[in-house]
């Protein structure tokens, strides 16, 4: 008899097992990106179905291959920009398998949802290490949900000087329960709740974070202000001329952004943005190949399209702390092979 198993992990599983910790998840993803530029990582463009292009309603499939650890991995994610609003759901849903490349077998099943915000707030921080300003003491964000909630965290345990963040979100609730929400676990801080006012949030931040599906302009250039690092997460949420004025744009991996439906991806795509205009993506700046901020007056821009081999590397990171905790359920996929006839 033949009997295949695999490890079921759900959301409460990787919780219960501690996975949220951002300053781990800092190393792991930046020995990732030296990885995949030393090819070590195998990364296939991933495959995307848009089912409406007005509200960019997809689904994702990201594959990527450790090749040292021994084990490939997919992330299956929708992307739903609507949900929140429309279904009272997640923009956002995703779900990992992880397989050994040595004999085929699959060794986890587990939720993609932790991991994925994870590795988004988690390239964030990357980029404001070597991009912020030393200490930065002010951090605003356009939208408060789960995204930015992240990125708070992941920057926040990297930089202990931020003393305030704005948070600008299209109601006061949820700007509110933002602040509500940190104002316990991060007593040195203090949050501003903007009112719907971006323009807020955005000039009095040095570190600025956009977390929304945006789908037109609401940035605008003339709010920036000298020495801002603006973390561009989302989708076309800032206008053009918003990377025009910066010193330095930065990517975590410009041949995956230009084919996209970011605001960069539109500006290369309507000829308005060329390759040369990149200064470098972030492996460059991990590695040392080349400078990050070499002033306090550099406006920076940095786009993170999304690496999957992080969201693997994270997953599989989990999966080995869960299996030391004895944590998840061993489910059995199939008894025998002969079930054909």
């Amino acid at each position: 008899m033949n009997k295949q198993t695999i490890l079921f992990l759900s959301q409460a599983d990787l919780y219960r097992a501690g996975v949220l910790n951002y300053r781990r998840a800092v190393e792991i993803a930046e020995k990732a990106i030296v990885d995949y530029s030393k090819g070590k990582i195998l990364f296939p463009d991933k495959i995307s179905q848009v089912f409406d292009k007005e509200t960019q309603n997809r689904i994702n499939c990201l594959p990527a291959t450790l090749t040292e650890d021994k084990v490939c991995g997919v992330k299956w994610i929708s992307v739903f920009p609507p949900n929140p609003k429309l279904n009272g759901l997640n923009n956002t849903n995703a779900v990992m398998i992880l397989s050994s490349i040595e004999d085929g077998t699959n060794l986890a099943f587990m939720d993609g949802n932790v991991c994925s915000n994870l590795r988004t707030a988690t390239i964030n921080a990357v980029a404001a290490k070597y991009l912020s300003v030393p200490d930065p003491e002010t951090i605003g964000f356009v939208g408060a949900g789960t995204q930015a909630r992240s990125a708070f965290c992941a920057i926040k345990s990297l930089y202990p000087s931020i003393k305030t963040c704005y948070i600008a979100s299209r109601t006061a609730a949820t700007e509110q329960d933002f602040a509500d929400c940190f104002a316990e676990k991060y007593p040195d801080v203090e949050f501003v709740c903007c009112n719907a006012d971006y323009r807020k949030a955005v000039e009095n931040s040095q570190i600025l974070v956009s977390a929304i599906s945006g789908q037109s302009p609401i940035i605008k250039a003339d709010w920036i202000k000298d020495g801002t690092l603006y973390l561009h997460t989302g989708g076309w949420e800032d206008e053009y001329a918003v990377p025009l004025k910066a010193n330095k744009i930065v990517c975590d991996q410009w041949h995956a952004v230009k084919h996209r439906s970011q605001t960069l991806s539109r500006m290369y795509q309507e000829e308005l943005l060329r390759d040369e205009d990149v200064y470098c993506d972030l492996d460059k700046l991990i590695t040392g190949k080349r400078p990050g901020r070499e002033n306090g007056r550099e406006f920076i821009y940095f786009n993170a399209v999304g690496l999957s081999y992080v969201d693997v590397a994270l997953a599989y990171d989990a999966y080995k702390t869960c299996v030391e905790q004895g944590i998840g359920t061993q489910l059995t996929i199939h008894t025998e092979d002969n079930l054909y006839y």
